[in-house]
């Protein structure tokens, strides 16, 4: 497949071009401060303008519910429903695929009877909320578990919470680095559900002081077979971020990542075989230690994600507050280089106040990469002013206390 051309000098030498992987109408139920809402929208970028508190953002989480895990806020299900209705929230969009349309919808539902101490099946962040209460998910009207929405459709966002990503949890970290990989590996989600369901499983039976081992050894075996599975999307994931990055010619730093993780670091010169059977040793040996902690100690779910500034060397979390935003930037661009090229369609990116910081040329370069790569972005700010090069381009959108309007002229 022929790479598209990435290095211009300005916004006047790229030609935009219509995504075919797109949302093209959104669809909202009680979400937060909608009532109800549609929204028909072009295959092209989406700017939401508007005061603080006005729902931008809203309509951006609502999005990013279309692929597995809690969304861009990571809220309790019952936390997103409107004024705490007593109808249920839920959310549909028609999306345009290279395959087709397809149509997704989601929902929260309180179930006739359940467990309340028992998670959610298909959490694929790895931290189910533990109410009773639970997400369905539905593609073309066929239920569906989460993590088929990651085959379904490939999202990445970027949220002013996430510019301290780099000084904060590993959590965060591992969670930004998945959704990641979920673009070139959509099984990559069922994967992670299906460890961290086992994971799960084990820990509860050591907490209770269960220890039967052929039980803890079965447990074992599968943890350790989604485990190494797991790590080798990873790995391979940097592998294409690396080429990512070398496609890169513009005003946003280069970055070098690498993965501390047992399992991770076991792969770089072990068979998947040969690190499965160690994991499997390992977490027998440990299983008086993990017994205390409440959660094993090693495995796919400690792993951290290192960042480095690469022409300067620095660790990201050493950089100036600007700098790390341009390297999550330079990250997500990456992505999305790679899947443009190499699959023929770039992800839907979910940037929210991400050019609030930009300086001048930056903000060009992010929008022009935009464009090329063809992506459905959706940037929410204040200012419409801050969006002037893509006015020809794109649908801009006012948002008003719950209400949206074309923004004329757009």
């Amino acid at each position: 497949m022929t790479e598209l051309p990435l290095a211009a000098s300005s916004l006047a030498t790229r030609q935009a071009r219509a995504s075919d992987h797109a949302v093209t109408r959104l669809t909202l139920t009680e979400f937060r401060c909608y009532a109800a809402l549609r929204l028909d929208i072009e295959p092209t970028p989406v700017i939401l303008t508007g005061p603080n508190g006005a729902g931008k953002t809203n309509l951006l989480e609502a999005v990013s519910l279309m692929v597995p895990g809690r969304g861009l806020r990571r809220a309790k299900l019952a936390d997103i429903t409107r004024n705490h209705s007593p109808r249920p929230w839920g959310v549909a969009a028609r999306v345009q695929t290279p395959r087709g349309a397809i149509e997704i919808g989601t929902a929260i539902e309180a179930p006739q009877s359940a467990d309340k101490n028992s998670p959610s099946e298909d959490d694929s962040d790895g931290a189910a909320d533990m109410i009773s209460q639970r997400r369905l998910v539905k593609i073309d009207g066929a239920l569906t578990p989460q993590s088929a929405l990651a085959r379904a459709i490939s999202i990445t966002w970027l949220v002013p919470q996430m510019d301290r990503l780099f000084t904060e949890s590993a959590g965060g970290r591992r969670r930004f680095f998945d959704r990641l990989a979920y673009g070139f590996d959509p099984d990559h989600a069922k994967r992670l559900s299906a460890y961290e369901r086992v994971l799960r499983q084990r820990s509860r039976l050591l907490k209770d002081g269960v220890r039967d081992d052929r039980w803890l050894a079965a447990l074992e075996e599968t943890m350790a077979e989604h485990a190494v599975a797991v790590g080798a999307t990873r790995r391979d994931t940097l592998a294409r971020l690396e080429s990512g990055f070398a496609m890169a010619q513009g005003a946003f730093p280069g970055a070098r990542l690498d993965l501390d993780g047992w399992v991770e670091s076991a792969l770089k010169h072990d068979p998947a075989l040969t690190v499965e059977i160690a994991l499997r040793e390992r977490w027998a040996t440990l299983r008086e230690t993990d017994a205390a902690a409440g959660r094993a100690s090693i495995g796919v779910h400690r792993t951290d994600v290192l960042v480095w500034h690469d022409s300067k060397g620095t660790p990201a979390a050493q950089c100036s507050t600007g700098e790390q935003k341009a390297l999550l930037i330079a990250i997500v661009l990456a992505q999305a280089r790679v899947l443009s090229a190499r699959q023929g369609h770039a992800p839907i990116l979910l940037l929210d106040e991400v050019v609030a910081h930009l300086d001048e040329q930056r903000r060009e370069t992010l929008f022009s990469e935009l464009l090329a790569m063809g992506t459905q972005a959706w940037l929410s700010g204040t200012d419409p002013g801050q969006f002037a090069g893509l006015r020809e381009r794109s649908q801009f959108i006012h948002v008003a206390d719950g209400s949206v309007s074309p923004v004329k002229g757009s």
